[in-house]
């Protein structure tokens, strides 16, 4: 085995972050591959001991615009099918569940800004959560939400969606553990920027708050500790 993790990025959902320190601590390394950019990864996939799906602009249901994804659903079905570990996050965590017989839904409301979660027992219990308190500030960005595979359990909640769950060695987290200030501060400008925000200015103040109210020095600390964790079991 390998370890070496594959990261699969989506056109405007930044880069793996902080992952990088957190693979650091475990001793691993982290590749990265944007398949909006290059159909092949850039090694054989069986080079790879885990693998981590990011976030994106990008919804599970507009693989007919975006037919990467079509590519990425069959991707990650054979990669869970192998058992190898699977880290998702925001679109990659629908992606995950999706591969995995779950579903993605148009969430309720839009989460977007420093948000509370809940950690529920089995999270508190789980190797890469447990770390957490049972309440945790997170950075939220999305408009659709996940339905668990058959199987799976759940590790976290807002009271909007499921936040986390876990399905043999595949886990998935809706919120965005990854992200740096240089993520963010991207993200803050094309939120600002895009047309189809009616009134983004406040949103905007909101998430950029947490750039200076200490909120993302601790969520650093968070995704580091979380994928310090998932690093761990790729060997």
């Amino acid at each position: 085995m390998s370890t070496r993790i594959l990261a699969i990025l989506h056109p405007g959902g930044g880069t793996s972050g902080v992952f990088h320190d957190g693979a650091r601590d475990a001793g691993r390394e982290i590749e990265e591959w944007t398949p909006a950019e290059e159909p092949e990864p850039p090694r054989p996939l069986t080079d790879f001991g885990g693998l981590v799906v990011l976030g994106g602009e990008q919804n599970v249901c507009e693989q007919d615009r975006y037919p990467y994804l079509t590519a990425e659903l069959e991707l990650a079905r054979d990669w869970l099918a192998g058992g190898r570990p699977a880290l998702g996050v925001c679109l990659g965590a629908q992606l995950l569940a999706q591969a995995g017989g779950g579903a993605v839904v148009r969430a309720p409301e839009r989460e977007l800004g420093w948000l509370d979660v809940e950690l529920l027992e089995a999270g508190a219990a789980d190797p890469l959560l447990g770390f957490a308190p049972a309440h945790f500030t997170a950075l939220q960005w999305h408009s659709y939400a996940l339905e668990p595979p058959p199987g799976a359990t759940v590790l976290a909640r807002s009271p909007v969606c499921v936040q986390a769950y876990r399905l043999d060695e595949t886990w998935g987290v809706q919120y965005h553990p990854e992200v740096t200030a240089e993520i963010l501060g991207d993200w803050i400008a094309e939120l600002l920027e895009d047309p189809r925000e009616i009134s983004p200015g406040p949103a905007a103040g909101r998430l950029r708050a947490g750039l200076t109210d200490g909120s993302l020095k601790r969520w650093n600390a968070h995704g580091r500790a979380l994928f310090a964790g998932f690093a761990a079991r790729v060997c």
